[in-house]
């Protein structure tokens, strides 16, 4: 599945081996700099730091090390658990303004990437340590998008219990997506179709209506059915973290597309280099 997710992201085409060795070198680039910059911390502090800030968020995903990109836990990677071997990738970011539409905009130079292939605690560590180091103490908001995964949901409540949550808007319609394809095989008129009415509900944030919409589809496919009930499922649990308006209103980011700019700039640029 790593190897999918470069090709789709980052349109690179690598081997499983390169992106696990990629990986473990970035783990320890990221470790011996987290040493370096604690060791300076310490010593002079850092004044760039502790300029309070409107919102401090952070973008986390993991990608699948293995071979395989069979979907885990009878549903795809964004409700399937996390496992050891694989790729989490996670960044940490600043934003203080808004262009003239209202849309926010990342502060220059202030993003900063952490990763290793290690277990979704060891991750949450992770994540929480690099936000701590950027200030996310003084930040005024904090915010936490995934994917809506539970494994995510759970190392945001742990570590950033007081931070908004957001599901990626773009992963949300992909899960709308895969449902489309599944009822309409090969169809692609009435797939835009079905979409454009379903995607209507996600992006006004009704997730009750759509999850009631998409309950109430009527097929005889045990195979559809399943896909059905576990999608419903997953608006369900989320439907809280995917208020897309109401983000909006407050200048929030309802995306995660840095952290697919990271999968190309971090670990594509490394890739390419060996």
């Amino acid at each position: 599945m790593g190897r999918e997710q470069m090709k789709v992201l980052a349109g690179l085409e690598v081997t499983a081996k390169s992106v696990e060795r990629i990986a473990e070198a970035i783990g320890e680039d990221i470790g011996a700099a987290r040493t370096r910059g604690n060791a300076e911390s310490d010593s002079t502090g850092s004044a760039r730091r502790r300029r309070p800030v409107d919102s401090g968020s952070l973008c986390r995903n993991g990608w699948d090390r293995s071979a395989s990109g069979k979907e885990r836990n009878g549903g795809p990677p964004s409700q399937a658990g996390p496992i050891p071997g694989e790729v989490k990738l996670g960044c940490v970011f600043t934003q203080t303004k808004c262009d003239k539409e209202g849309f926010p905009i990342r502060d220059p130079d202030s993003t900063t990437y952490t990763g290793a292939i290690e277990t979704a605690e060891e991750f949450g560590k992770r994540i929480y340590l690099e936000a701590c180091q950027r200030g996310s103490s003084r930040a005024v908001k904090k915010v936490v998008i995934g994917d809506g995964a539970e494994w995510i949901r759970n190392l945001a409540d742990l570590h950033f219990p007081d931070a908004i949550q957001i599901v990626d808007l773009y992963h949300a319609r992909q899960h709308l997506w895969e449902l489309a394809r599944k009822l309409h095989p090969n169809d692609a008129v009435k797939q835009k179709a079905w979409m454009k009415k379903h995607q209507r509900l996600l992006d006004k944030g009704k997730i009750e209506k759509l999850v009631l919409t998409l309950r109430a589809i009527d097929v005889t496919n045990p195979e559809v059915i399943e896909k059905i009930r576990i999608e419903a499922g997953y608006f369900e649990r989320n439907a809280e973290r995917m208020r897309y308006p109401k983000f909006r209103r407050q200048h929030l980011f309802v995306g995660s597309g840095v952290i697919e700019a990271g999968c190309k700039t971090v670990i594509g640029a490394s890739t390419r280099h060996t």
